[in-house]
């Protein structure tokens, strides 16, 4: 219906004055028109771009028509772009590193994993009674090698993002994890070695080899003469009863053991002492470095006296 409607229109529209074959001309006027002036010729550009207060009207501050000024804008551009890039740098090497640090447990298996997480989250938790968890859990068999190197990973973390709390919580942790674990799996001479140097008030040297001496003749089997030529119980009449003298325990600790293995100890451990070289300085690493090279030198001089005590032990 549009469509009829609109023929019905059109055909009743006038005829066009002008044929479709006449071609429309438009007259054209030889006067200048003011809206098509030439342009101005350079020179006049040029001068009106350094008059001043037509720089004003563009807004712009007159630095920005200083060279000097430029050129040290320009060197400030590429000192942010190099210290971005740097930053980018900077960020990548931690992802990188926490990559691997993560990496590390991946050939555990995860329940494992998980288990020993949550074992060092209870000791960081335990605050005080930490001596009495990590106890329990070295008897219970838990302390393992996964463990120590959770508590490495979360030190080395601390580490990077210099959170020096932490690391000084989580690096006396490790070590006392460590050592409770080297104490369940060393020998029974290296045990009671540990034991005896933790006997030192760290002031009473005599009173301390006193408490030793008594520790060792607890320790070591009998071995003066009488008792092993006559055990008792031994009739030396008719030649009956035992020949071996009755034990305590099912495996002893003999004295010539225990001085063996701390004799081999201190023939290891001289060596490295001499071949150590103590740090100069007055930084916290270089002091640090220096009290820890006393403290062992201590140790040694107390292991030399242990040794030289079970030598000349006498019940």
């Amino acid at each position: 219906m549009e469509a009829k409607v609109f023929r019905l229109l059109c055909g009743h529209l006038p005829p066009s004055p002008h044929p479709t074959s006449t071609v429309a001309r438009i007259p054209i006027s030889l006067k200048p028109s003011p809206f098509n002036s030439k342009p101005p010729s350079g020179a006049g550009v040029l001068r009106r771009s350094k008059n001043k207060e037509e720089q004003e009207l563009y807004g712009l501050p007159k630095e920005y028509y200083d060279d000097e000024w430029q050129a040290r804008q320009r060197e400030k551009t590429k000192e942010l772009h190099r210290r971005r890039q740097e930053e980018e740098e900077e960020e990548e090497r931690k992802v990188e590193e926490y990559r691997e640090i993560g990496l590390r447990l991946k050939g555990y298996p995860e329940e494992e994993v998980q288990k020993a997480k949550k074992l060092v989250s209870s000791f960081i938790r335990s605050a005080e009674e930490v001596e009495e968890k990590i106890e329990e859990a070295a008897e219970k068999g838990e302390l393992t090698e996964l463990v120590l190197m959770v508590i490495w990973n979360r030190l080395d973390l601390a580490r990077r993002d210099d959170e020096k709390d932490a690391v000084r919580s989580l690096d006396l942790l490790y070590r006392r994890v460590e050592t409770e674990i080297l104490k369940r799996e060393a020998s029974p001479a290296m045990r009671l070695l540990n034991d005896l140097l933790n006997m030192h008030d760290g002031f009473d040297d005599e009173g301390w080899l006193k408490k030793c001496k008594k520790c060792m003749i607890d320790t070591f089997p009998r071995e003066d003469p009488f008792s092993i030529l006559v055990p008792a119980g031994f009739n030396i009449d008719e030649h009956q009863g035992k020949l071996r003298p009755p034990l305590e325990v099912d495996d002893p600790l003999l004295r010539v053991d225990f001085v063996r293995e701390v004799d081999a100890l201190l023939q290891e451990v001289r060596p490295e002492q001499s071949e150590a070289q103590t740090a100069q300085g007055l930084d916290p690493e270089s002091v640090a470095s220096r009290l820890k090279q006393q403290e062992k030198q201590r140790t040694i001089r107390q292991v030399e006296a242990l040794l030289d005590l079970a030598v000349n032990l006498k019940w």
